[in-house]
């Protein structure tokens, strides 16, 4: 035994336990993973789920006076056929009215959405010169997908004690909405329900019949006073240059009351004297929200009728992080609410999307933890609570280095990838269990005592790393295919083929540097008693 020549290293698995076996840098890589996975855990940005790369978008032309057949003959048919030679596209539907022509444009699912929007603009400039006569100036409105998606939604309302009109009402909000616009990674905010100022006239018809005077007559009279009349230049007789005009005509309710509408046997008649003239909102406008919260709900200002509001949605940039966005307009929203207090107006976050999406990455990592206590506990009375103790290191190392390859390749932190991390959590624990149940069954072995602790460390991780890599490589070969399947499924479960086999290759790595090093450190080699062969020999002959 004296003479045995030392173990020589075949396969990866060994080269790796040997060189960080002994290395005073293995501690310190150890330590790095786990720092660069807190970061990216920290870091990355949060969302619900995943985005999608959608692009697409409408082209607009107008005609006046052209008949539906008519638009489709010479607009919408040629234009659909110029778009089918851009590469790309999936889907074109082409709609045909009255006076216009509208074409939908939908391009492959994952086509870059900015190198689509310049194709698709191209394309149409390229051919505007073939349009017939008496059509318009074509209109291109490209998707924007990525930032209609609101991650906060507001209902504001007027309290019971708010003395505000619904135009002042409104115009607080506004003003809101253009300070929530300028925080960073804001990318996008509007308002439903909203009303505008304007002045109301109600046409009484049976005054209008009297008079004998038509609608018409009344919009053409509000009509010439309700712009600004131009300024007048001139020239006086010594040749000075005179500038003038008037102020705008309507500055007042009372202005439109007093706008004169006809001559009646001679006396003028005046709007006020035949219709009904208030300063309001755009009641034309019936694009109402209302209001309704259930008395049980921990909010402020619970209600039981419905009440109006207007509804503002605040949108992120693309790859941002929901949670830190929402938790800036929320920031901004105490910072206004001794104001709101003061106008009477009041709010509910009726969607906060950024408080969602970390809840749904705080409950997976949760049951992520409990999946990694579970399978240490089987591991303590399956090798001892040593051998658990490496296999449970290795889990964490695992899943800090996905992480932070998913964030420097530029991934978001959502339910599929961390679906992706629970999925192959199983897969991860293989090699370093394998290596450790080798490592503990040559430690058990009878020809251990003329080995040094390194020599066996080494000889057992070598010795399982072919099938390991093969076994691990097959896993991944099955995870491959899913990077291929198109379409709105294949982004959506894009993160499981990017991750799982990251995370596997992750895993032998981390099994032949840390596992070996951790039972060097942890584990001891058994002592044996061996009795004398010539004793053991007369016992049996006796």
């Amino acid at each position: 035994m004296a003479n045995k020549k030392p173990y020589k290293v075949k396969d990866i698995a060994g080269k790796l336990a040997l060189g960080f076996l002994k290395n005073p840098l293995t501690a310190v890589l150890g330590i790095v993973l786990l720092a660069l996975g807190w970061i990216a855990l920290t870091t990355m940005p949060r969302e619900e789920d995943p985005q999608i790369a959608i692009s697409g978008g409408a082209i607009i032309v107008a005609m006046p006076g052209a008949t539906p057949a008519e638009i489709e003959n010479i607009i919408v048919n040629p234009l659909e056929r110029k778009l089918r030679e851009i590469k790309g596209i999936e889907h074109i539907y082409g709609m045909s009215m009255d006076n216009v022509g509208i074409v939908n444009v939908m391009y492959y699912i994952g086509e870059n959405r900015e190198d689509s929007n310049l194709k698709l603009y191209d394309k149409v400039m390229q051919n505007k010169d073939k349009m017939p006569k008496g059509v318009m100036e074509p209109l291109i409105k490209p998707f924007d997908i990525d930032i209609d998606v609101p991650i906060i939604t507001l209902a504001l309302y007027k309290k019971e004690n708010s003395k505000l009109t619904t135009a002042q009402f409104v115009e607080k909000i506004k003003k809101l909405q253009q300070k929530i616009n300028a925080i960073e990674n804001v990318a996008k905010t509007t308002l439903k329900g909203d009303h505008k100022e304007q002045y109301n006239i109600e046409v009484d018809m049976r005054k209008l019949s009297a008079y004998h005077l038509s609608m018409g007559q009344i919009m053409m009279a509000v009509q010439s006073l309700a712009v600004n009349v131009p300024n007048v230049k001139g020239r006086t007789k010594d040749n000075k240059l005179t500038i003038f005009g008037i102020a705008n005509a309507i500055e007042s309710v009372e202005d439109v009351k007093n706008i004169m509408v006809a001559n009646y046997m001679g006396s003028p008649i005046y709007l006020k004297d035949v219709a009904k003239v208030e300063d309001g909102i755009d009641i034309q406008n019936f694009q109402d929200v209302g209001l309704i919260a259930r008395e049980d709900n921990n909010i402020t200002n619970p209600f039981k009728e419905e009440i109006p509001q207007v509804t503002l949605t605040i949108a992120k940039l693309a790859g941002t992080n929901a949670v830190f966005v929402a938790q800036d307009v929320e920031e901004m929203l105490k910072e206004y609410e001794s104001e709101f207090e003061k106008d009477g107006i009041g709010y509910i976050i009726t969607r906060d999307y950024g408080e969602r999406a970390n809840e749904a990455v705080n409950e997976l990592m949760h049951h992520l933890e409990i999946t990694i206590l579970i399978i240490a506990l089987m591991l303590v009375f399956a090798l001892g609570w040593r051998e658990s103790l490496i296999v449970t290191f290795t889990v964490p190392a695992i899943l800090a280095i996905t992480l932070f390859i998913a964030y420097v390749t530029g991934q978001t932190m959502n339910r599929i990838t961390l679906f992706a991390f629970l999925l192959s959590l199983g897969l991860l624990v293989d090699a370093a269990i394998i290596v450790i149940e080798n490592i503990h069954r040559h430690l058990h072995a009878h020809d251990i005592d003329d080995k040094s602790m390194e020599e066996i460390l080494v000889e057992a991780t070598d010795e399982v790393g072919a099938p390991t890599n093969i076994a691990t490589l097959a896993i991944i070969m099955t995870m491959v295919p899913m990077a291929f399947v198109g379409g709105m499924m294949g982004s959506f479960m894009k993160p499981i083929p990017l991750n799982v086999p990251v995370a596997l290759f992750a895993s032998l790595v981390v099994a032949y540097i840390f596992t070996p090093y951790l039972s060097l450190k942890l584990l001891k080699k058994p002592t044996h008693k061996h009795q004398d062969t010539n004793t053991k020999d007369d016992k049996r002959g006796s």
